[in-house]
């Protein structure tokens, strides 16, 4: 009952016998615990708002603050309620002291605390308890000694920092952010003193866990701030309806695959600047989650978005979920090795216009052709025929690619990939033609990387996370001519069902067996990828990019901006003609290899000649090939309809009457076409 007198007393003597020098030179001698406070690791996004934080070693919040970030009603009410005279003692507030002991002693029981602020910051540093008469004693030896060594704004910060709020909360900023989800910058009275209450008893005045006994530790707060003119009486009234919040929120924790990288990358940083928008990153996290939601609980997702312009990665969403889930959530798949099925055509089509091989309006073949000992097929297993370049691309023909490739040379398209600043991976480092279609190992952020590179005219420039100034130009991959072309092409592309009908240059691809679907597009400022697929690498039956990865790529163009940018005009250089107006060579596509003359032993079809009108019979149409090495095939308008014929004669069944183009392809890849009119 008298044990606040019994210690005032006791002080009191202290004091007397000890006299003042020897006092001063004992506060002198204390030795402080340490005041280099351990706080959380933030990263925060390209405007200063944070995106995650991290405990410190033992396992608490404790965010740094300053003071002029906090709301200053909450330092006010927090003096006026724990210690008016902070600002006038020395760390001990001998009439507070006094007081307590009086009133403990005439009412016979605690009726107020004599501990100053500074009393309660020595006691959070050593972590002692308050009951203890030596332990009150170190701690008003260690507040006089902190009162010498720091200016008052600085023991106000240590409180700030310290003050427990309950479970491992620690600090204003922590638990602002915790029971409001906000910085305490700004706070409403009824905030500022439910903050002032807490960490009297943390315990106990919880509000997730004891609202009631929250809400009445407030109100003392309110009232003593009203009697001391900090709020009006109307304030205090309306501050007493507001609800005490019922839940702990977590702290933020966006972008958590780029943060958990960025930390790796610098471990000894207590603040991370990124280039991350929060508000975009928030949008695109959601959309991923929605992306998978009803979907197989295997199937992730990945998406990356950046400025090409700058080269800054403004959003960077690893999985549909950061946790160990079936999707392995804890993987992030923008940096994940894939195979990028048709997303490295454009790469290839836009080398192509740069060695002089094609044009967007250039013929090229699209039927049943063997490379060596590599025969590939398109996706669908139909053949087009003689085809537009430009329609090659937008329909993602696998056999023009490859044609170009070998023509170009597989090694020339892994160069460029490196020149661009990815890190491709080949089996056997021996890249052969089946780069191409996807046979080789690529992350998201590097094929957005690429696209980039297009976008931004044929110059690389690597993506960034880091707040530290725009990443230098790299290297030149494409020539302006050359990006504009497959920038425009791909804009022609038809976008996906309910998606808006802006310009927007995409490509969709699949990779084999359907482990991997992708959709990567551009405007005039940002480009934005996405991958789906799953983590471990596995089939997902019906995946393809065009299904599933295209319509989340236009959804994060709608979250990104409302109107997008459209494309440049053309270089000077461009040459913008028909293909009847373009130079010989290159109105139709030849491999190197048949670029000079044609090969002897060439097939020829010798009936029906090209032009001819033919009767059709009964049993087909006849046939006949001279040259060329057997077996033959011979389609009709690019389906096969003989295979491995080993004669050189035959009868061909069509459908029906009418124009047809008729194809025949020999055991070397070597072809001829006649187109007729059947009747």
């Amino acid at each position: 009952m008298r044990a606040r007198w019994i210690l005032t007393l006791t002080v009191a003597l202290w004091l007397a016998a000890l006299g003042r020098d020897k006092f001063d030179a004992m506060i002198d001698r204390t030795v402080l615990p340490s005041l280099a406070l351990n706080t959380s690791v933030e990263v925060l996004d390209r405007d200063g708002d944070l995106l995650r934080a991290y405990t410190v070693s033992d396992g608490r919040w404790r965010m740094a603050v300053d003071l002029a970030d906090v709301d200053p009603g909450y330092l006010a009410m927090l003096v006026a309620f724990e210690d008016k005279r902070f600002y006038d003692h020395g760390g001990v507030d001998p009439r507070a002291v006094l007081r307590a002991g009086w009133q403990a002693v005439t009412s016979g029981h605690v009726v107020s605390g004599g501990s100053t602020l500074t009393m309660q910051v020595a006691r959070l540093l050593e972590e002692t308890g308050t009951g203890a008469w030596g332990g009150k004693l170190r701690q008003m030896r260690v507040a006089l000694a902190l009162e010498r060594r720091l200016t008052k704004d600085q023991i106000l910060s240590l409180y700030l920092h310290l003050a427990p709020y309950g479970g491992n909360l620690e600090g204003v900023r922590a638990a602002s952010l915790a029971y409001f989800g906000k910085e305490p910058r700004r706070l409403t009275p009824a905030e500022a003193a439910l903050l002032v209450a807490i960490p009297q008893s943390p315990e106990t005045r919880r509000p997730d866990r004891a609202a009631d006994r929250a809400e009445a530790a407030r109100a003392k707060v309110l009232a003593r701030a009203a009697m001391a003119d900090i709020i009006d009486a109307d304030q205090a009234q309306a501050a007493l309806t507001e609800p005490v919040p019922g839940l702990r929120r977590p702290l933020p924790a966006l972008a958590p695959h780029l943060a958990d990288r960025a930390r790796a990358d610098d471990p000894a940083a207590r603040l991370i600047r990124l280039t991350v928008n929060r508000s975009l990153q928030r949008a695109l996290e959601t959309l991923a989650a929605d992306a998978v939601a009803g979907r197989a609980e295997e199937l992730q997702v990945a998406i990356v978005v950046a400025d090409h312009t700058s080269g800054e990665i403004l959003a960077s969403v690893g999985s549909a979920a950061f946790q160990a889930d079936a999707r392995q959530g804890f993987v992030d798949m923008t940096q994940a090795l894939r195979s990028p099925g048709s997303t490295l055509k454009p790469l290839i089509y836009g080398l192509a216009f740069d060695e002089g091989l094609a044009h967007p309006e250039t013929l090229i073949e699209d039927a049943p052709t063997a490379f060596g000992t590599y025969q590939p097929q398109n996706f669908d297993k139909l053949y087009r025929g003689t085809i537009r370049v430009r329609e090659a691309l937008q329909m993602s023909l696998n056999i023009p690619a490859v044609s170009l490739t070998e023509a170009l040379g597989p090694a020339k398209l892994l160069v460029a990939m490196r020149r661009a600043g990815m890190r491709a991976e080949v089996p056997g480092a021996q890249p052969g033609l089946a780069v191409a279609l996807g046979g080789v190992g690529v992350t998201l952020q590097d094929m957005v990387q690429l696209y980039a590179t297009i976008a931004r005219g044929g110059v690389a420039r690597p993506l960034t996370w880091r707040m530290e100034g725009a990443p230098a130009m790299g290297e030149r991959v494409l020539s302006s001519v050359a990006a504009w072309q497959v920038a425009d092409i791909l804009a022609g592309l038809a976008p996906p069902p309910g998606a808006p009908q802006n310009w927007l240059a995409y490509k969709t691809g699949t990779s084999y067996g359907n482990r991997d679907a992708w959709a990567i597009g551009f405007d005039g400022r940002h480009v934005v990828g996405v991958w789906m697929g799953r983590a471990d690498g596995t089939p997902v039956p019906g995946a393809f990019g065009a299904d599933v990865a295209a319509p989340v790529l236009f959804q994060a163009f709608n979250r990104l901006k409302p109107e997008l940018v459209p494309q440049g005009p053309p270089p000077p250089a461009t040459l913008l003609v028909s293909n009847a107006q373009l130079p010989q060579p290159l109105q139709r596509f030849r491999s190197r290899s048949a670029a000079f003359d044609r090969a002897a032993d060439a097939p020829q079809v010798t009936f029906p000649p090209d032009g001819a009108e033919v009767e059709l019979l009964p049993e087909g149409l006849l046939v006949r090939v001279r040259g060329g090495t057997a077996p033959f095939t011979w389609m009709a308008d690019g389906v096969p309809v003989i295979v491995a014929m080993r004669d050189r004669e035959a009868m061909l069944p069509l459908p029906g009457q009418g124009y047809v183009t008729l194809s025949v392809i020999d055991a070397k890849g070597q072809s001829a076409r006649a187109t007729i009119r059947a009747w």
